[in-house]
């Protein structure tokens, strides 16, 4: 357990500094949402009166104007977490009826808003899904923003001869549905230092060292203060890709390749492919196209196991961080063992941290006899 919790708030148009301490001063609660293959946004909420520096001078000359840019980190025992690096896209407001009432509510998105302010017409001849997701992400080196792109597990590379790829919209829009035809996720990771993100286009992490696990139903060791599972056994579909073989003629079906190929497994028991389906929309394209659409496909029904639960930081000692790998101990043999973390939901407030988070994971049954952190 700890009892060390700092927030420190640093704002720019282009290059964030530190907050004025005023500002600091009236900050009532910040509120951060990240989830794997989605944009993560963030909420924080003022107290403000007619006689405020806040709405005597800060708003009116534009420092909480849409598009400023917004970083969030929690010092928690010393050790600072980015938790965000955002820009602003809405103010709220609310004039209270008694004395010390009134707040201003500030809402806003992860940096990944910035690629998709503008449509874009653009072709890029003989370059593979990762060296277009580098090409893209160059133009918004002057956020701190630094490309991180994987090369998909199945190779195509078009051949300029018969093929041109063309991107007509945002850039973000482009992004996923890179990511979306290989079996990716494509999102904006802040940190590890405040004004520095990582791109990030590629299979979701689900190796390495895992956080700190989540203990549940062991006394006095209970670190989270709710953990409840689900299995859904519907979830899990395979898919069948049909191709036309080019010299005889002939149609063939070929299963897509195993889902281990993106999500490593993290448990003994894989959920069963109840349904079968044939992959749609193919039609012409080569072998190894379909086969990463399959891919793709699969790997978004794969995640038959769910965790719902909450936490509190200052008795868990840690930040959860999503879109890497947790341990759970407590919830028995078959629920035990690592699992992704898909989303994590930070509530601060003054001397209290609080997070809701989603786990999951493709298996029943621990594939490890000890869990550790």
């Amino acid at each position: 357990m700890t009892r060390s919790l700092q927030l420190m708030l640093l704002m720019g148009k282009v290059v964030p500094v530190p907050a004025p301490a005023v500002l600091v001063d009236a900050l009532q609660s910040v509120q951060v949402t990240s989830s794997s293959g989605s944009a993560s946004g963030f909420q924080l909420a003022f107290a403000v009166s007619k006689r405020s520096p806040l709405t005597e001078v800060m708003l009116p000359t534009g420092l909480l104007d849409p598009k400023t840019r917004v970083v969030v980190v929690a010092v928690v025992a010393g050790v600072p977490h980015v938790l965000m690096d955002g820009v602003i896209t809405r103010q709220e407001m609310n004039p209270g009826q008694a004395p010390g009432s009134s707040t201003l509510t500030v809402t806003g998105e992860d940096l990944s808003l910035l690629m998709d302010l503008r449509h874009v017409e653009r072709c890029y001849p003989g370059l593979p899904h990762h060296l277009r997701v580098m090409l893209v992400c160059t133009g918004y080196a002057q956020y701190g923003i630094v490309p991180l792109a994987v090369p998909p597990v199945i190779s195509s590379l078009p051949n300029p001869a018969v093929e041109v790829p063309v991107q007509s919209a945002t850039d973000l829009a482009y992004l996923r549905a890179l990511a979306d035809e290989v079996g990716y996720v494509f999102f904006i990771e802040p940190g590890p230092a405040p004004g520095v993100s990582i791109a990030y286009w590629g299979p979701e992490i689900r190796a390495g060292l895992p956080q700190p696990a989540l203990t549940v139903d062991s006394g006095a060791a209970d670190n989270v203060e709710s953990l409840s599972f689900s299995f859904d056994g519907l979830s899990h579909t395979q898919y069948t890709a049909r191709f036309v073989e080019p010299v005889a003629k002939t149609q063939q079906t070929v299963p897509v390749p195993d889902v281990s190929l993106l999500h490593p497994p993290l448990a003994l028991r894989p959920a069963p492919a109840l349904r079968e389906e044939p992959l749609t929309g193919q039609t012409d394209r080569p072998l190894a196209e379909t086969l990463l659409c399959g891919l793709s496909r699969s790997a978004h029904s794969a995640d038959a196991v769910t965790g719902q639960g909450k936490l509190d930081v200052l008795r868990y000692g840690h930040v959860l961080s999503a879109r890497n790998l947790v341990g759970v101990r407590g919830a028995g043999l078959t629920y035990d063992g690592l699992y992704y973390v898909r989303s994590v939901t930070h509530d601060i407030a003054r001397g209290a941290y609080k997070q809701s988070f989603t786990l999951t994971r493709d298996a029943l049954v621990s594939n490890m006899p000890v869990v550790v952190p």
